[in-house]
């Protein structure tokens, strides 16, 4: 009974996580994306353009775009991604449906046309990287760029930028110059910040220490950090001393503690630092 309700817990969690970004997704592209006019990186900004030629809301219209990239998706990237994809593809055209009949005349937010992208950009970002992270997607481009991280093993951000420049060349049959132009550039700086978001809380670093406080250290790693070590004895070519190097292998949060305690406890260890990535389990040894 327990184990059913720790399940139905976990669906909820998540359900709750993917409907939050997905709420995020829909307002930037509705609160930002539409007043600037532009088509960065995106389905929605490919409706944004149609919409000049077909009489049907944004949010039809995306729905519309999104079915064909979700058979897709479903079928490459597999059922969990397709599963959890259906949910946020149909939920997007729901919270802009939402959007529009809650402010049926909205105009920009900031009075420009740039600051629109800029803002869109960034907050946009953050609800793409949440669906990331949890193997979903919000449709559209997004099902594309995970495809061709899977298969082509591309960093998802630079995926987003190759797949969303065709969207974006595509203002240029509506918008001026300078639309297509903002777009252009909304696309490649969209993946760059994407590519902050997902790739700078996945780095790990490899952190190895010699220290005199060696004992202290290798408890506050295991029984502080929760993390592993691994010792190897290294000897000084100097004046061929022995002592014991620590390396443990931890994230950005776990890594600003351990140089704290460092600092702390023996300012004059040697300490050297690498970023790492695909990094696996890591066994406490």
């Amino acid at each position: 009974m327990s184990d059913v309700k720790g399940k139905t817990g976990a669906v909820l969690r998540e359900t709750a996580v993917l409907t939050g970004a997905v709420a995020i997704i829909a307002a930037s592209v509705f609160f930002f994306l539409v007043p600037s006019h532009t088509s960065v990186s995106s389905i929605s900004g490919l409706g944004i353009v149609l919409s000049n030629f077909v009489p049907l809301p944004l949010s039809v219209i995306t729905m519309i775009l999104n079915v064909v990239l979700l058979i897709i998706g479903f079928f490459t990237c597999g059922r969990e991604f397709g599963a959890k994809t259906v949910y946020t593809s149909v939920l997007l055209p729901v919270f802009l449906g939402l959007f529009e009949k809650l402010f049926p005349e909205f105009g920009s937010m900031t009075g420009s046309q740039e600051l629109d992208v800029l803002c869109y950009i960034l907050v946009v970002s953050i609800g793409l990287s949440i669906l990331f992270n949890r193997n979903a997607s919000s449709g559209g481009l997004d099902i594309v760029a995970k495809i061709m991280n899977k298969y082509l093993h591309m960093e998802l951000g630079k995926a987003m930028s190759l797949s969303g420049m065709c969207v974006a060349l595509s203002a240029a049959l509506v918008y001026d110059k300078k639309t297509v132009v903002l777009s252009i550039l909304g696309t490649y700086f969209n993946g760059i910040v994407l590519d902050h978001f997902i790739f700078d809380n996945s780095i790990k670093r490899r952190v190895c220490i010699i220290t005199e406080k060696e004992e202290a250290l290798r408890q506050f790693i295991l029984h502080d950090l929760h993390s592993g070590a691994t010792m190897y004895e290294a000897i000084g070519a100097y004046n061929l001393e022995k002592h014991n190097e620590i390396i443990t292998i931890v994230d950005k949060n776990e890594y600003q503690k351990l140089m704290n305690f460092i600092n702390r406890e023996d300012p004059k260890a040697f300490v050297t630092i690498y970023n790492v990535s695909g990094m696996q389990y890591q066994p406490k040894i």
